[in-house]
């Protein structure tokens, strides 16, 4: 398959300029507000004392790192909190970025899976910060991000462990009593994969900003070869490393899942296909692997096709189409990648990182494609 000339270039100006930003393995740190997404920090100060919150020497940053929701860090003399609110114009696109839903899923959740902050209040009303929002502890600890390279890396060991405690993490997800968790009514699992397929299309289709081919080969194909979905479970639906924390002592260990804003019941093989799409392997090509969102090619991960055999041996069950679900895991995250250059496009987010979204959503399409000739997970240009 012949990678456009945009993705070409790209590619040969990063290499040429070595511009690829990194990244450490270190303790996630907030930093200073970004350009145009402050808010009136005034206002939240009184509704946290209304709320009882100790707010003496309030220290007020964020984390830069997230591409949907926006999250702040708060400081006080004796506590460290966590800030969730929608991203700016985010109501220019239908659906999405749901904090009470967010809120909720969490509450809930704590009681059957302990692997997610504590929450204590959520707010509706928009004078307070011009957007709703929730509160919740901070977990501190180290998070693998996207651009980690080699030399930073804790180590094959330690990569090969986290790699391990991904999959098993998303089995012990998958497998919460739904209504132990009191989340019976998140979601229902009739017609799952059909509203999924149908939804994300209807996405891309309302944020469409260039007209990719591949993209309209892809949608057509995942409504063409629809499976029907298994048993209901608690999905995460965006569960990556960079929304993983490990522990401060034991990097192997994940002590939290983070960003829980696309949550609901569902099919546990879609979910495992959106963590497949996220997953690049060493031999993809390199024009593609510019546009990698998780830390996935660091020596000690397997494959695409090893997270596959690790999740159908610790969960028990055998994954009979997995293609699919790989295909539309790499549609869904293009979709959400066109829906942010969307944003950027009308001006709403001043983000530069956002401005070439566009060509990671052609590189996914690449993959998706790529993947359907091949009729599998791995080894996709050989």
């Amino acid at each position: 398959m012949r990678v456009p000339l945009k993705l070409r270039f790209y590619y040969f100006l990063s290499y040429f300029f070595q511009k690829t930003k990194t990244s450490n393995f270190s303790i996630d740190t907030p930093k200073n507000i970004r350009d145009g997404e402050e808010f009136p920090i005034e206002n939240l100060e009184i509704f946290l004392k209304e709320n009882d919150f100790e707010i003496n020497n309030l220290i007020f940053k964020q984390f830069p790192s997230g591409y949907s929701n926006l999250t702040y860090f708060l400081k006080s003399s004796s506590k460290e909190f966590v800030l969730r609110r929608p991203p700016f114009g985010a109501k220019s696109l239908k659906g999405g970025h749901d904090m009470l839903r967010e809120y909720n899923v969490l509450k809930n959740l704590k009681s059957q899976f302990n692997k997610v902050p504590k929450v204590h209040l959520y707010c509706d009303n928009d004078d307070i910060i011009g957007a709703p929002f929730y509160i919740m502890d901070r977990v501190e600890g180290y998070i693998i991000r996207p651009n980690l390279q080699e030399q930073d890396s804790p180590g094959e060991e330690v990569i090969r462990n986290v790699s391990d405690s991904l999959v098993s993490t998303l089995v012990e997800l998958h497998n919460v009593d739904i209504n132990e968790a009191n989340l019976n009514n998140l979601g229902k699992i009739d017609g799952y994969v059909k509203r999924q397929v149908e939804g994300w299309i209807k996405r891309y289709n309302h944020s469409k900003t260039d007209i990719i081919a591949n993209m309209d080969f892809v949608a057509k194909w995942l409504n063409d070869n629809q499976p029907l979905e298994v048993e209901g479970s608690i999905v995460h639906n965006d569960f990556k490393y960079d929304n993983l924390v490990l522990d401060k002592n034991n990097h192997s260990k994940i002590t939290a899942v983070l960003d829980w804003e696309m949550a609901t019941i569902g099919d546990p093989f879609m979910d495992l296909g959106t963590t497949l799409g996220y997953w690049m392997d060493k031999n993809d090509l390199p024009e593609l692997k510019l546009f990698q969102l998780s830390a996935t090619t660091l020596d000690g991960n397997p494959t695409r096709e090893g997270i596959l055999e690790m999740y159908e041996s610790k969960s028990g069950k055998t994954i009979p189409n997995p293609v699919f679900y790989y295909v539309f895991g790499l549609f869904k995250i293009a979709v959400i990648a066109q829906q942010i250059y969307f944003r950027y496009k009308k001006g709403f987010t001043k983000d530069r990182r956002f401005g070439l979204l566009n060509l990671a959503v052609m590189s996914l399409s690449i993959m998706a494609k790529q993947a359907i000739i091949k009729n599998r997970l791995s080894n996709l240009f050989e």
